[in-house]
């Protein structure tokens, strides 16, 4: 099965460049062991690692581990104005840069703005990669696993409803 991936990380020069535009942002120090940001909570803030490593936890389920600096969290919640989707908690001491103003920081800095649709990106891949994964083991299953290739099917091809048209105000 393919690694379902939440934080993200990608490696390379580019997160160089990423730090230094933040440069003069707010700083937040974490011990090991505290919580970032915990799912359900919401907290407006994109958090930018800049050293340490942290888990990610969904349910008290560790999901995956990240340490590279530059790596983006709180991005969804964000995006989305939904409450946060999973735990982020310091496995050793962490420094983070935080976007306050997290769209109008993205919307200011081009370099991380492309950065973080990276992140997404392979976010979103390594999800579909493991949704087929686990449509391939049961799609032939005749009892209740059977179910899991049609649900499986369902959101792999899930599309959100269109907006109706705003009303054109008489024109």
């Amino acid at each position: 099965m393919g690694l379902l991936v939440f934080g993200g990380e990608l490696k390379g020069p580019r997160m160089e460049q990423v730090i230094k535009e933040c440069e003069g942002m707010p700083e937040r120090r974490f011990a090991a062991g505290e919580v970032v940001m915990e799912e359900g909570g919401r907290g407006g803030c994109l958090f930018i690692l800049v050293e340490g490593s942290v888990e990610i936890l969904k349910q008290d389920f560790q999901i995956n581990t990240v340490d590279s600096p530059g790596s983006m969290f709180g991005d969804v919640s964000v995006l989305l104005g939904l409450p946060h989707m999973a735990t982020v908690k310091t496995l050793e001491a962490s420094r983070f840069l935080v976007a306050e103003n997290a769209l109008d920081f993205l919307r200011g800095n081009p370099e991380a703005h492309l950065h973080l649709s990276k992140l997404l990106a392979k976010r979103l891949q390594s999800v579909t990669n493991y949704l087929v994964d686990l449509k391939s083991q049961f799609e032939d299953q005749d009892d209740h696993l059977g179910m899991v290739d049609e649900v499986l099917e369902s959101l792999l091809h899930h599309q959100p409803k269109k907006a109706a048209p705003a009303s054109s105000g008489g024109m």
